[in-house]
């Protein structure tokens, strides 16, 4: 099992997270396409970046703006977001060399990914989701999606792993089993947004459980939602999770914000045994 950090807000440049992760006696760098920094124009200078990280003896993940919204009903955002996840593949592709050379070749580079909810309109008795309402051009956007993805990766040992945050809509559900229908997709289990949406994806993940392939790892609360908290400062039963993270062969970020709370993280899989001192 393989742990690694996201990229933090608090270091402006790669280098620092590089030189940050390296310091802690991470594998890994999840690239956060939420930062401008981190947009597929920059991530496409692949020299740079292997040059970086070969200094480290690091490799790196990478994680989809949340925005991603490929199902958008207006065509022109969603081959916009369908191009990001083409450009971003091609990425993967070329930084693989790191994996391989740094990380563990059973463990297939990932790709992570949210499900975009999708609007909503308010009615005076309840909301309704555009997405149920109009199911099936939803997941004909997903059956697009998925032959597209399947193309741009191939024969490569990339993924994209599908993250749940505050609960899966049923129509999520459907799109992401269809999905998992196809090698090129797994799972990303984030267990402090599952604590903090109530464990209400939990039935879920446990009956697609052999398609794990990725864990976000942080600690969090439920009763008063809380999640990317250090490691030992919230409720989850983190030795179980890790457990079955172990079974998985999955890697883990460590997802938390801050700088100190990854160094307490760190220091609490240390302290248990789970991350070399």
């Amino acid at each position: 099992m393989q742990f690694g950090m996201p990229t933090l807000i608090e270091n402006h440049a790669l280098q620092d997270n590089i030189a940050l992760c390296k310091s802690l006696g991470l594998k890994f760098i999840e690239l956060n396409m939420n930062f401008p920094e981190y947009q597929v124009d920059h991530l496409s200078d692949t020299d740079a970046l292997i040059r970086y990280a070969t200094d480290a003896g690091i490799y790196y993940t990478i994680h989809l703006d949340e925005n991603l919204n490929i199902a958008d009903f207006n065509e022109l955002v969603s081959d916009a977001y369908l191009e990001t996840v083409r450009r971003t593949v091609d990425v993967a592709r070329r930084l693989l060399i790191l994996r391989d050379r740094f990380g563990d070749m059973e463990q297939p580079l990932i790709i992570n990914m949210h499900m975009h909810h999708g609007i909503y309109i308010t009615l005076p008795d309840k909301k309704v989701q555009m997405y149920e309402r109009d199911f099936d051009t939803y997941m004909k956007s997903f059956s697009r999606f998925r032959k597209l993805v399947e193309e741009w990766i191939g024969a490569d040992d990339i993924r994209i792993c599908i993250e749940n945050t505050d609960g899966f809509r049923d129509y999520e559900k459907h799109a992401i089993t269809y999905l998992l229908e196809s090698p090129q997709f797994g799972l990303t289990w984030d267990i402090g947004h599952s604590k903090a949406a109530g464990e209400v994806d939990v039935p879920f993940i446990m009956e697609h459980k052999e398609w794990l392939l990725h864990f976000h790892i942080h600690d969090g609360t439920q009763d008063v939602p809380r999640n990317h908290l250090a490691l030992g400062d919230g409720e989850i039963a983190l030795d179980e999770r890790l457990a079955l993270a172990k079974s998985r062969h999955a890697r883990c970020v460590l997802e938390t914000k801050t700088i100190h709370a990854l160094k307490q993280s760190v220091g609490w899989l240390k302290e248990h045994g789970i991350l070399d001192q």
